[in-house]
């Protein structure tokens, strides 16, 4: 557990703000940033900035202008590039299956589906990219998008700034905090896609053995 802590504060610290600047931009809105970190990378870096690391005063309003400025690139590919985006073959830096899940989202939330998905991994790199597929009108994409862009970016990486400045030893919980936000973070995700676990589950036998099993376990446990 040690060496996650240490790896992911000496990359940050390593690639600086020029860094930080770049993997917050591509992974708001470029479709091959999906797999970046992205809340846990804002926290651990504004912590850092209250460790001295960083001045917070360029940092935190840096996240926020990379978070604006990627989603802004997501909206043009998808409005100049997103015909030609679905017809490519996938890999491992695209999925189609990402496009129809934040053209989900993107249906049952509207624009403020900009901000939502700030916060949901995977799918925030893809919605402004339906977005522009959709032929979002740019003004009002852009409204949520600042709105987002400054909740997450700032919003975030402030939080771990706070906390590295206002708890003594925070440094010590910093990675059971860091794994709660990447806990928090894939959540909505396995929420989403709970009925195709289901689905898989139900197709193979050895789990739907397993789950039977523990439906007969807790329904024989005494309440």
């Amino acid at each position: 557990m040690e060496v996650l802590h240490f790896d992911l504060t000496e990359i940050i610290r390593t690639i600086g703000y020029a860094g930080l600047f770049a993997m917050v931009f591509a992974e708001s809105g470029l479709f091959f940033g999906f797999f970046l970190p992205g809340d846990s990378l804002l926290f651990t870096a504004g912590f850092l900035a209250s460790q001295g690391f960083f001045d917070e005063r360029v940092l935190i309003p840096l996240f926020a202008i990379a978070a604006i400025l990627g989603d802004s690139a997501g909206y043009w590919i998808g409005a100049k590039a997103g015909k030609w985006l679905m017809r490519q073959k996938e890999s491992f830096f695209f999925k189609k299956s990402y496009i129809e899940r934040a053209r989900k989202f993107y249906d049952k939330h509207g624009g403020k589906t900009l901000i939502l998905a700030r916060f949901v991994p995977a799918v925030r790199t893809f919605v402004p990219i339906v977005a522009g597929m959709t032929g979002m009108n740019y003004s009002k994409f852009l409204t949520y998008n600042v709105v987002g862009g400054i909740l997450w970016g700032s919003g975030v990486s402030a939080a771990g700034y706070f906390l590295g400045s206002r708890i003594p030893h925070v440094d010590r919980y910093l990675l059971p905090i860091i794994l709660v936000i990447i806990f928090v973070s894939v959540l909505p995700g396995l929420i989403h896609m709970r009925k195709d676990i289901l689905r898989l589950i139900k197709k193979n036998p050895l789990l739907r053995k397993l789950l039977r099993l523990e439906e007969e376990y807790i329904g024989e446990t005494p309440v």
